[in-house]
């Protein structure tokens, strides 16, 4: 859990378009803003290393200073990133109180996959959420939740409520309808089963047709007579 703040200094900037953004970037900037907390949203700049390096070292809360003045407490509420790069090009940072809780979507971990009875016999664990919305204070926002999947077997299903929030966080969504994780069948054998089942439905309704036929005949039949 983020139990201390990082600070990150920042520089206002107008709203210039999407041209001005590029350059800002070509000069390793990142263009964001602020908003909430009862106050005007609020555009600016920052050096590209310092925002990385504040979003990798302060948990969930930010100390942020505009062109040197007072620090406010802010959460990423969003970021966009290049799709092939993979560095941050825009950041939303949301104002919060530190005696207020908030919502946001922290990452979801599963931990001893490998150790998994159904993993060990050659079975398939797919993690199907990997993102989850919790309400905590901001400085009791972890960074990620890790759960433990335990004994799964083949064929086993974890739903979301299965997972236990850290102290003072809460899980938010339909957590008994949304499904963690599965454990399926080795692919060889689950593509054995798929054939036996397509061709034993392929057998029915070849039966099927058969059984209709005989009873075409059979009318035309007693038509005759």
């Amino acid at each position: 859990m983020a139990s201390t703040t990082t600070k990150l200094n920042v520089t206002s900037r107008a709203a210039e378009g999407s041209r001005a953004a590029r350059r800002l970037r070509r000069r390793g900037r990142v263009p964001g803003i602020v908003y909430g907390g009862g106050s005007e949203p609020i555009g600016f700049e920052v050096d590209a290393r310092e925002l990385r390096l504040a979003l990798a070292g302060s948990g969930a809360v930010l100390d942020l200073s505009v062109d040197g003045e007072k620090a406010t407490p802010v959460v990423l509420k969003d970021s966009q990133r290049d799709p092939v790069r993979g560095h941050t090009t825009h950041v939303d940072l949301l104002r919060v109180r530190l005696d207020e809780k908030i919502h946001a979507v922290v990452p979801l971990e599963l931990a001893g996959t490998d150790e998994t009875p159904g993993v060990k016999q050659g079975g398939v664990l797919e993690q199907i959420t990997r993102e989850i919305e919790v309400e905590a204070l901001p400085t009791a926002i972890p960074e990620s939740i890790v759960h433990e999947v335990g004994e799964m077997e083949i064929g086993d299903t974890i739903m979301l409520d299965a997972v236990r929030a850290p102290e003072g966080v809460a899980l938010l969504g339909e957590l008994e309808e949304t499904v963690l994780a599965t454990l399926s069948p080795p692919k060889l054998q689950q593509e054995v089963e798929e054939e036996i089942e397509a061709e034993t439905e392929l057998v029915g309704e070849e039966a099927a047709e058969e059984a209709a036929e005989g009873g075409e005949a059979a009318e035309a039949s007693s038509g005759e007579e």
